[in-house]
């Protein structure tokens, strides 16, 4: 009887077990059923330089398509300010959730830590890579009333009157700087014999030229297009191989006779903080590959002068790596270094 008991005891258990977790297994179904995905909130893109420039207008872009894809709204934040450190900063420390990422510039991911001393807390390969978007070819531009009609007219006064031309930047690690500065150097002039006058960004530094506030500027052309269509801006020379297609009688810099300057050229690309989960990086290259084949967004890009280059995270990561190398050794040739 005892022994008849005991066994009764332990089916007794095993059905109680048996039903607890027959009934635990359906709550658990419905709680992977409506975990949520990413994202399950919008998501902010960090544009470390201000409002309206050709960093700006790529954030915003590419907003709007992934918002469509993601469900969820992708908001521009800008944060400008320190040649873009401050801005790459914040999503640097930023958790690797994917609600965070950055719209990555040539000038404040490569130049500034290939050239800043000291005080930069992050360096070229700090981020999580997910791919490049565009580039964004030099133009070099001035006021329309200008007496300069050619880059050979601008280099003839620069040589004539060294220390006493002036052009707008957005800071010594920008192309903004870079371009100028290899123009000097092309003539056998130091850097100190045009004058940087540094605004917040491109779009800033272009208006300094409409203003006439500086003899000439060589900004990407996504911070001018608008104004050389409109007529407020003349361009003397692009940094394109070829001749663009937006500015057909605009020589390039080396069909003009300066053919160092063919290294400067900008891009953008979409960055993540450091440990960015993979499936989330897959799922906005994902994005990316559709954002390359979508005829709002390519179309989009034609109005602020930028040229489609979508990458893979894989590719953009080699792609930053040789820019990295390349601009690193364009900043020592001609001296720029911020401490």
């Amino acid at each position: 009887m005892e022994r008849m008991f005991c066994r009764l005891t332990r089916v007794a258990t095993l059905g109680m077990a048996t039903a607890m977790a027959v009934a635990v297994l359906p709550a658990a179904a419905q709680t992977a059923q409506t975990a949520p995905t990413y994202p399950s909130r919008p998501v902010t893109i960090v544009v470390p330089f201000s409002a309206g420039g050709d960093a700006d207008q790529s954030a915003r872009n590419l907003s709007v398509t992934a918002s469509a894809m993601l469900g969820q709204p992708v908001v521009v934040m800008n944060r400008p300010g320190a040649n873009g450190a401050i801005g790459s900063q914040v999503a640097k420390d930023a958790a690797p959730d994917g609600y965070t990422l950055l719209l990555a510039r040539v000038g404040s991911q490569v130049l500034l830590p290939a050239i800043q001393d000291s005080g930069l807390q992050y360096k070229w390969n700090d981020f999580t890579f997910i791919g490049l978007l565009e580039l964004n070819p030099v133009v070099c531009v001035v006021h329309p009333e200008s007496k300069y009609k050619t880059i050979a007219d601008l280099a003839a006064d620069l040589q004539a009157h060294p220390g006493k031309l002036n052009y707008s930047a957005s800071g010594p690690a920008t192309v903004l700087n870079l371009a100028p500065q290899l123009l000097l150097q092309s003539l056998n002039l130091k850097p100190a014999d045009a004058v940087s006058v540094n605004y917040k960004g491109g779009s800033e530094a272009a208006l300094a030229v409409v203003s006439k506030e500086v003899d000439f500027s060589c900004p990407n052309l996504s911070s001018v297009s608008g104004q050389l269509s409109g007529g407020k801006l003349r361009a003397l020379v692009t940094t394109t191989p070829e001749r663009l297609k937006q500015l057909p009688d605009v020589p390039t810099v080396r069909e003009a006779g300066f053919p160092k300057l063919e290294a400067v050229i900008g891009w953008s690309a979409l960055y993540g903080p450091p440990k960015l989960s993979p499936d989330i990086v897959r799922k906005w290259a994902g994005i990316l590959k559709v954002a390359s084949g979508d005829a709002r967004w390519i179309s989009a890009n034609a109005t602020y002068g930028g040229i489609p280059r979508i990458l893979t995270p894989e590719e953009t990561a080699r792609y930053v790596s040789e820019s990295f190398a390349t601009y690193q050794s364009l900043a020592r040739s001609v001296g720029i270094k911020v401490q």
